[in-house]
């Protein structure tokens, strides 16, 4: 496994326990994620403003109309992926960088594609802060992958699309699992796919709710 954030030595270790335990209530069950929780300092990665609420099991504001999603759903994304430290990840939505931190302890390498080049930036700069030093974070259309670096073992989409993007099905490597919501803007469903010689088979996990996933071949942005 790569080198990645390490959150010992600061004021917030106790308050990341009590997350992990939380977690573990309800039932995450991988113990590299829930080391990884351990970790990495999410504190770094909200405002200022609701700082004091950052290892709340909750979603909370970033800004540009963005959220960081709570933490049990970025851990139940991860435990779906199986990770095991070797593989190479695309993330789809960098956002606060947070999941793009937990991403870079639970695998060897993660590409991360954002839209809004502020945010990029911020993650940048937060992911830095928390020492991490394998992940490459792009700005551009998440909805069309990151070709050059394909075929990747494992694709996360963190924002919602009314169906799997033709591109990131592409990139998938043999044997790859790739974990997206897919429905309207207001409800979705989580889904698995998983690349099986020429197949693909797919897995509904659930009822979620995410920001949509805006681009090409996502939602158009709101004219509203």
């Amino acid at each position: 496994m790569a080198a990645g954030p390490v959150g010992a030595g600061d004021s917030y270790g106790g308050f990341r326990a009590r997350l992990v335990g939380e977690l573990q209530a309800k039932g995450i069950r991988d113990l590299a994620v829930l080391r990884a929780v351990s970790q990495v300092p999410r504190h770094l990665f909200v405002p200022p403003s609701v700082r004091h609420r950052a290892y709340e099991d909750s979603a909370l504001p970033i800004g540009g109309g963005q959220t960081i999603s709570q933490p049990w759903v970025q851990a139940r994304y991860l435990e779906v992926l199986q990770l095991t430290g070797r593989e190479k990840v695309l993330e789809i939505g960098t956002g606060s960088g947070y999941q793009t931190a937990l991403l870079a302890l639970v695998a060897d390498t993660v590409f991360s594609v954002e839209r809004i080049q502020s945010l990029a930036s911020e993650a940048r700069t937060a992911l830095e802060g928390a020492g991490v030093r394998n992940v490459t974070v792009l700005v551009g259309d998440g909805t069309l992958g990151w070709r050059p670096f394909a075929p990747y073992d494992a694709i996360l989409v963190a924002a919602a699309s009314p169906s799997v993007p033709a591109p990131l099905i592409e990139q998938l490597a043999p044997g790859g699992r790739l974990v997206i919501p897919i429905g309207d803007r207001d409800s979705q469903v989580l889904q698995l796919l998983q690349r099986e010689g020429d197949r693909i088979v797919t897995t509904s996990l659930g009822d979620v709710r995410f920001v949509p996933l805006l681009g090409e071949l996502g939602f158009r942005p709101s004219t509203s």
